[in-house]
């Protein structure tokens, strides 16, 4: 039925590599109930922004670098130095600016890019129709309803993949005839079956050559919007589970077969125009001389960040702690921990904070309490290493499973075609009550599942391997306190359809707590303990682990006490819960000063429950820097809530397998959020999320700006702007790293998608020295150079 690859000839073999190349390019869009943050340049991870830029002006028609007078009024307040600019040109990404030229070049806007036209562009310049806006919608329609992940009561079929299933909606769909594609139905029914044989036959009615094919795809993909990114999230999916999926080009056959039909109508029009679009396709990607100095001032303003930040930690280091702490308390290395852990400290000099990431070393497959779905807690980057699931006493499991199924069956009623006017009018008033609860922020406490476990396949040696690898991992081999808790975070908020990006990104977009609750119940195992001791790992037998979260919409933390084992820790909890809560009121009066309208800390509850409220809290805007290197580094510095923290010793990484582990891991999580919000900054029409007040949630999948169209990617312009300003400073991450270069250049050699990221700019990396000092910055191709103030590099160099 489907043409298979071995089958179809050279020529067209040549395409499917440039289509599947071009799906490469687009970035994954996951789905709400799960929602992660993603790099939007994930796939020109490989090419220096500056070529990117070209790329993306050519496919999409936008920036993807800050406008020049954000450079000039940092430059004019002596944010950027001249040096760090003169530094940023030293790079050999930057060819042969001069210093004075780029100067100058801030004064002066630079132009703003176009995309190449597609056929339907060029259709609609002759003939006044929308065919780009028709197209979107006839497209967003069939989508809506073939990708529905259960938002609907009826769904459709779904058999032999997306490009079948359109050709049987669009053979019998006659809005485009009706606007004047005639015989457009006739026209779709006889393409071929397989959508590789579609593309083909398209190439050669619009004239595509090879050579031209790579971005030309790209471009009619940037034309599907957030339809194509989630089909690029399904291959994501599907490779991690070793198999392959081919939505993505599907869909690029489906926007092709448009442009082939209006360019059999409109053809004599349009020729010359669209063969001049093809030979422009054809040409390399060269960034222009304005693009390349963008790239400079993105650079130097980038060093100006780094070189604040190596001040704040020079003024801010704490002493080693030589006794044993009162307590030790993890959290995620999320940018919002870091305030808190700054709260939690003040409170008593027994305190001791880790950084680690959220999921606690166990990307698990988890099923909750009376449900059939599982869900993956960890990082998406991995493939869940354990299962677990919430086990509950037999007569209660039956009655929450009774429940939920209740609940679910209650739901599907609402949304039912034949019950909407009839459940408005009937239950209506019902909901009066929730409304005003709603309103004035009174809405219920959830209560705690109780203690989720392991999959009892799991024998002993294993748990105890995945204890020690944690433990190591965290730094935290010896030195326990009497109490240590893990916490894990998540975000209360209400009617807002981006929830589970507030949520904790090392868990797959869910909270915390069942992360840092599995990995308490295996440390308090006495089996656990006991085969740790004989690893050279000694637990205190006054030790207990206590997983918690932080609820980062209200500062306030809920501690697991319940699943504790029997002991005496009471009053050693009870003296924590004070700390806690002195820590939540800190917390919270610094975060209610940069939101909008916050009437001080005792106003941040309320925000969270307010189903009207736009911003419940910042998420990770401002987020600029990845430390990992020991507390006592940081501990001193006010990082105000832009920095992941990451507890390392490299003194006890024995092989330095735990600084590939976050190399690899932690850093690429930190830098997908990163880039998020720098793409939702830079280039909101492209990457942001649009307006949360137009909002409508298509599919489960993502939200429309509005009534149709295609899902909206990215964070929504409320989560990065106050309505006056920007919130979040576009920068790309600046990664500092407390351990030897030699190890970290060995770890860039062996994982060439992370080199990539520092070879390329979308990450910078710097090495801590011995003394906590901002000592190496990678230079690309695995060699270093000084790092120091730039007005004081030339000096450093020399002294060398």
């Amino acid at each position: 039925m489907f043409a298979k690859l071995e089958t179809l000839p050279a020529p067209l073999l040549e395409l499917v590599s440039e289509a599947n190349g071009a799906a490469r390019e687009i970035p994954p869009l996951f789905p709400l109930s799960a929602s992660v943050a993603v790099n939007p340049f994930l796939g020109q991870a490989g090419e220096p922004m500056a070529v990117s830029a070209a790329r993306l002006a050519r496919v999409a028609g936008t920036r993807i670098m800050p406008e020049r007078a954000v450079w000039a009024e940092k430059f004019a307040a002596g944010e950027i130095l001249e040096s760090d600019l003169a530094a940023a040109l030293r790079s050999a990404r930057f060819g042969r600016l001069g210093l004075a030229e780029v100067v100058a070049a801030v004064a002066v806007e630079a132009a703003q890019p176009k995309a190449l036209p597609t056929v339907a562009d060029l259709a609609a310049e002759v003939s006044g129709i929308d065919w780009p806006g028709l197209i979107e919608d006839r497209i967003g329609v069939w989508a809506a309803s073939h990708f529905d992940e259960g938002q609907a009561l009826w769904q459709p079929g779904r058999t032999g993949g997306a490009f079948s299933a359109w050709r049987e909606f669009a053979s019998r769909d006659l809005t485009p005839e009706i606007h004047g594609l005639r015989g457009f139905g006739a026209f779709v029914a006889a393409t071929n079956r397989s959508h590789w044989r579609a593309i083909g036959r398209a190439c050669e009615a619009l004239g595509l050559s090879t050579a031209a094919s790579g971005t030309a795809f790209h471009r009619w993909l940037m034309t599907l919007g957030g339809w194509a990114q989630y089909g690029r999230y399904l291959l994501w999916q599907a490779e991690l589970e070793g198999t392959t999926d081919n939505t993505v080009t599907e869909l690029l056959a489906i926007r092709m077969v448009f442009d082939e039909a209006l360019f059999g109508l409109y053809g004599a029009e349009i020729a010359d125009r669209w063969a001049k679009a093809v030979a422009a396709h054809e040409a390399p990607l060269t960034p222009t001389r304005d693009m390349a100095i963008d790239a400079a001032w993105q650079e130097a303003s980038e060093r100006a960040a780094q070189r604040r930040l190596a001040e704040t930690l020079e003024g801010g280091a704490a002493a080693i702690r030589q006794d044993r702490p009162t307590v030790q308390a993890a959290f995620c290395i999320d940018v919002r921990s870091e305030v808190f852990r700054r709260a939690l400290e003040a409170q008593d000099a027994g305190i001791e904070t880790i950084g680690f990431a959220g999921f606690f070393g166990l990307a698990s497959a988890h099923r909750a309490a009376g449900s059939d779905v599982v869900e993956t807690r960890g990082p998406v980057l991995l493939r869940p290493g354990v299962k677990s699931q919430a086990v509950e006493p037999g007569e209660v499991d039956l009655g929450r499973r009774y429940t939920a199924r209740a609940g679910r069956a209650w739901g599907r009623f609402k949304l039912a075609a034949v019950s909407s006017f009839a459940f408005v009018e009937a239950t209506g008033p019902v909901y009066a009550g929730k409304l005003v609860r709603d309103a004035l922020g009174l809405g219920k406490v959830a209560k705690a599942d109780p203690a989720p476990q392991l999959d009892p396949a799991i024998g002993p040696e294993a748990r105890v391997a995945m204890a020690r690898t944690v433990l190591g991992a965290m730094s935290l081999t010896g030195g326990f306190a009497r109490v240590v808790m893990l916490a894990g975070h998540g975000a209360d908020v209400t009617n807002n359809p981006h929830e589970s990006a507030l949520q904790c990104g090392a868990c797959g977009g869910y909270a915390g707590d069942v992360n840092a609750r599995l990995l308490a119940g295996l440390l308090n195992d006495t089996g656990v303990r006991d085969g740790l001791q004989a690893e050279g790992v000694e637990i205190p037998a006054d030790t207990v682990f206590l997983a918690a979260l932080h609820h980062t919409t209200t500062d306030h933390v809920t501690l697991y006490d319940q699943d504790l084992p029997s002991g005496d820790w009471a009053a050693d909890i009870a003296r924590l819960r004070a700390w806690l809560e002195q820590a939540g009121q800190l917390a919270r009066a610094e975060r209610a000063a940069r939101l909008p309208r916050a009437k001080g800390g005792a106003d941040i509850a309320r925000r969270a429950q307010d189903w009207a409220e736009l911003r419940p809290e910042w998420g990770l805007a401002g987020c600029r820097a990845f430390v990992a290197a020991p507390r006592h580094r940081t501990e001193g510095s006010g990082l105000a809530g832009q920095a992941f923290l990451h507890s390392y010793d490299w003194r006890r990484d024995e092989g330095f397998g735990v600084l590939e582990l976050i190399l690899t891991a932690p850093v690429v999580v930190a830098s997908w959020i990163s880039l998020q919000y720098y793409g939702s900054t830079v280039a909101p029409a492209l990457f942001g999320g649009g307006n949360k007040l137009l909002h409508n949630v298509v599919g489960g999948i993502g939200v429309l700006e509005g009534n149709g169209g295609t899902p909206r990617p990215g964070l929504p312009w409320q989560s990065v702007h106050d309505g006056a300003g920007f919130q979040h400073d576009p920068l790309r991450l600046s990664v500092v790293i407390e351990a030897p270069r030699t190890a970290m250049t060995d770890v860039l050699r062996r994982h060439s998608g992370v080199r990539a990221l520092f070879d390329n700019g979308w990450l910078h990396l710097i090495a801590m020295d011995d003394t906590g000092k901002l000592a190496w910055r990678y230079d690309g191709d695995l060699t270093w150079v000084p790092f120091a103030p730039e007005a004081q590099k030339e000096r450093a160099i020399a002294a060398e």
